[in-house]
């Protein structure tokens, strides 16, 4: 203790200021690691919530004593408690969600509710249940029902129900087909409602699934990615799993077309009736006398003589009516057809031993690559008139760590390993280490130098006691006479370029001058061996 007493009044005010600073920051280094290692790690619980339902599971995790951290609306707690956390709070119901389903009908009693309020709870209730199917899908994060059902009016008459969905996914926007399973759930759970009359609505997106009703079918990435997919089942199940990457290019007609055809055929008459009309004419004429005076007598001869005549016409007439053969053609083209199809595929090939230890890169032949070829071109509908085209080729896949490495065999440490932990406690054990090799350790072993024991020798004249310097002086001068047995003087350092010489009587100065003068230039080192005579002196008397 009284070294490191005398060690710390020997130092200077700056070398004591670089020493306090050394040791308050080494004493927070090792503070600092100590809590990183005892701290738990910890995971994401919960994300997204509401207000009331992260309120509510932080005052379970409270009741619980758990430790948790809020950080930006999310809950984390420690890793090897989150999935039983997750269990438990479930089972009480947490996080509890907004809406509520068919619950709402349990308080209602018979006493006191008219038809129009069990009315207005059970549409509550039935848009709470949809929402409550539509969030189960782990790609939305919350979603709300409106339904608009119309009441029974005798005066209202084709009034169809209709209904709008809101939803906030997790990543990005809701796809055609997604929008179009979520209208017919909602359709498919009110009676009389169409999926034509269910409006989807993205926060990210906007309207989802508009073009539908207007009469268009799938866009041209969604048939990209049917036909991508389809190709990538196809190569995968041929070259491996992860061996094949597919690229589809849909080029599809955008503007909509209406052809009318109306022709004639002149040679396709049809007979279509028939119509025959016969007449038929007789007459017959008997002639008179001539005409005289006595015609116009009473008794007179009105007849000189008779003569008579007969006629008989017949006529037929047929009316034959024919249809001339006529087609209409009425064509309506919408936007969607696919006007050129272009297909990528990349295969991966084999990898062969050359006998020195190195793999090289073999392709797939000419015969498998051309197979696989019309295997694409008959899963994608491949129409060389139309100008479609498809390349197919076999290349090398990059492989960052080489060729293949084998089987991890479990370790010591098994589990996740959080990066950034281990990364902080390096940087804090480093930041100590060089503290206490670098500051530390020199300040103190240079006021260990500068300062000799209760038997301390004299150091040297440059500040630092030589190595191979004798035993420490202890104060004391030979009784009898001359200096040969004095360490420091006699076997230590040479002072020769001092001009000094030996102690044993090798020169002519005196001893006692050239004594004087050693104190004289050594000043700090005679008043320190002073002061251990001092105190030597009051232990002896005490």
């Amino acid at each position: 203790m009284s070294q490191i007493l005398n060690s710390w009044g020997a130092l200077g005010g700056r070398q004591r200021m670089v020493v306090l600073g050394a040791t308050v920051a080494m004493v927070l280094a090792v503070w600092g690691l100590a809590r990183l290692a005892s701290a738990p790690n910890y995971a994401l619980l919960y994300a997204g919530l509401e207000n009331g339902a992260a309120g509510d599971v932080v005052t379970a995790l409270e009741q619980r004593g758990v430790q948790f951290d809020v950080r930006g609306g999310s809950i984390f707690v420690p890793e090897s408690e989150r999935d039983a956390l997750r269990l438990t709070l479930a089972s009480e119901g947490l996080p509890a969600t907004d809406g509520k389903g068919y619950e709402l009908l349990d308080g209602l009693s018979g006493f006191g509710t008219t038809s129009q309020m069990f009315d207005a709870a059970y549409w509550r209730a039935k848009e709470g249940e949809l929402a409550r199917t539509i969030v189960a899908n782990p790609q939305i994060a919350t979603a709300r029902v409106h339904i608009a059902n119309t009441t029974a009016n005798p005066f209202q008459r084709d009034v169809k129900p209709t209904a709008s969905i809101s939803v906030t996914t997790t990543g990005g926007t809701l796809s055609m087909q997604q929008a179009r399973a979520l209208k017919y759930l909602v359709a498919s759970a009110v009676p009389g409602m169409e999926p034509e009359n269910v409006a989807v609505i993205d926060g990210k997106g906007g309207l989802i699934g508009a073009d539908s009703e207007t009469g268009a079918g799938p866009t041209a990435d969604d048939k990209a990615v049917l036909l991508r997919d389809r190709v990538q089942r196809l190569m995968e199940a041929r070259v491996g799993n992860g061996n094949a990457v597919v690229e589809v290019s849909v080029d599809t007609v955008t503007e909509s077309e209406l052809i009318r055809q109306r022709s004639f055929d002149p040679e396709g008459r049809v007979v279509i009736s028939t119509d025959t009309e016969e007449t038929s004419d007789t007459s017959q004429n008997q002639g008179g006398g001539n005409v005289t005076v006595a015609s116009n007598l009473p008794d007179g001869n009105a007849g000189g003589g008779s003569e008579s005549s007969s006629s008989q016409a017949n006529e037929t007439r047929e009316r034959v009516n024919y249809e001339v053969s006529e087609t209409t053609r009425e064509i309506t083209k919408v936007p969607g057809a696919i006007k050129r199809l272009t297909v990528a595929v990349l295969v991966n090939g084999t990898y062969e031993d050359d006998g020195n230890g190195n793999q090289t890169f073999v392709p797939l032949p000419d015969a498998e690559l051309e197979a696989l070829r019309d295997l694409v071109a008959s899963a994608v509908g491949f129409d060389e008139a139309r100008g479609d085209q498809i390349t197919l080729r076999s290349l090398a896949f990059e492989r960052p760590e080489g060729l293949g490495t084998g089987p991890i065999e479990p370790g010591l440490l098994v589990g996740s390993i959080d990066t950034m932990r281990v990364i902080q406690m390096g940087v804090l054990a480093a930041v100590a280490l060089i503290l206490g090799l670098f500051v530390v350790r020199p300040v103190l072993a240079k006021g260990d130098t500068a300062i000799a024991g209760p038997a301390g020798a004299l150091p040297a004249p440059g500040g630092m006691a030589s190595a191979d310097a004798g035993p420490a002086l202890n104060g004391e001068i030979e009784p009898l006479g001359g200096f040969g047995d004095l360490p420091m003087m006699g076997d230590g350092p040479d002072f020769s370029g001092m001009g000094m010489m030996d102690f044993d009587g090798g020169g002519d100065e005196d001893p006692v001058d050239r004594l004087r003068n050693l104190i004289q230039e050594r000043k700090t080192e005679t008043v320190e061996v002073l002061r251990t005579w001092l105190e030597e002196d009051k232990e002896r008397a005490g």
